[in-house]
């Protein structure tokens, strides 16, 4: 049976918030109902974003977040988010379907295999779950932002140009989460910046965030191609998770107010190892990833902004 791996993009737009790109092969199930996800009610969204991670032979999604975009532009991130998808897939498929016209992957090995077309998120089913599982995963990152930046409405826009956002905005300013390269941010660039860098009493949340942008950037100088941050369901949570020369990465970013304060690496105890062993079985079983190499790995961080200090592979 001929299998497509279906890719699709969602949060192009936006003015906050990552681009992420779904990849999926569906696994000869037939799910009646599925089309693009901009169609779907956030009850149904939810209901086929189950369905799909349940009967799919495979689902990867590939992340930029906004510094990262504003450093490379769209188009750049585009093709970056949808290799980052692409390399999550590691069951057999015979054809590529990207939707839309241009091919995010012509000059790598994957290449050959691709067919774009236009609305193929309505057509091609493993497009349009592609498509689903992009957009919950997205709008339930964004969601979650709300709790940190609650003046902003996440929640109701996830990132979108709505006139509430624009209105928090112009009375707060503009946080990480925004794209500063996009036309109607960039007025506020280099007065947040300013605003940003003379905060007094950061959180702790914001501290740690800065502890994991520290570890991101380290990964992706040193050949490591970031997946997930801050992975959780109910039962365990993962800070990122990493792939490099087919071996996945379970990271685990301890940071410190400063670098006096002892090795970071050494607050990593047998019982968070154990817990996070855990955590990357309950991934690996979430994504279906059985025949992969995984590893477990530490990386400290020091001071805000955070300042990367060691690296550690746990045996």
């Amino acid at each position: 049976m001929s299998k497509i791996l279906g890719i699709d993009e969602v949060g192009r737009g936006p003015w906050a918030g990552p681009l992420v790109v779904g990849a999926c092969v569906l696994n000869g199930a037939s799910i009646d109902g599925l089309t693009d996800s901009k169609k779907l009610s956030k009850k149904k969204l939810a209901e086929y974003n189950k369905l799909i991670l349940a009967s799919s032979a495979a689902v990867g999604l590939g992340w930029v977040p906004a510094n990262e975009l504003d450093l490379i532009g769209m188009s750049a991130s585009l093709v970056l988010a949808t290799k980052r998808a692409v390399e999550q897939i590691t069951v057999p498929y015979h054809e590529i379907i990207i939707d839309g016209t241009i091919n995010f992957l012509a000059g790598t090995s994957k290449e050959s295999y691709v067919t774009t077309l236009k609305k193929a998120d309505l057509l091609i089913s493993s497009v349009s779950a592609a498509s689903i599982v992009a957009k919950v995963a997205r709008d339930t990152y964004m969601e979650q932002q709300d709790d940190l930046y609650p003046e902003y409405g996440f929640k109701s826009h996830v990132g979108y140009g709505t006139a509430r956002h624009r209105a928090a905005i112009d009375a707060h300013g503009v946080t990480p989460l925004h794209r500063l390269s996009f036309a109607p941010l960039k007025k506020y660039a280099s007065h947040v910046e300013k605003k940003d860098i003379s905060r007094q009493n950061p959180t702790s949340v914001s501290i740690g965030n800065s502890g994991e942008d520290t570890a991101t950037a380290w990964l992706d100088a040193n050949g490591y191609v970031v997946i997930d941050r801050n992975w959780k369901t109910k039962m365990c949570e993962i800070d990122i998770v990493a792939s490099k020369d087919d071996c996945l990465y379970f990271v685990e970013v301890k940071h410190r107010k400063n670098g006096e304060q002892g090795g970071g690496v050494a607050a990593v105890t047998p019982q968070k190892v154990t817990k996070m062993a855990f955590a990357a079985k309950v991934y690996s079983t979430y994504k279906k990833l059985f025949d992969t190499d995984m590893k477990l790995a530490v990386i400290a961080t020091h001071s805000h902004p955070a300042v990367f200090e060691e690296y550690l592979e746990i045996e």
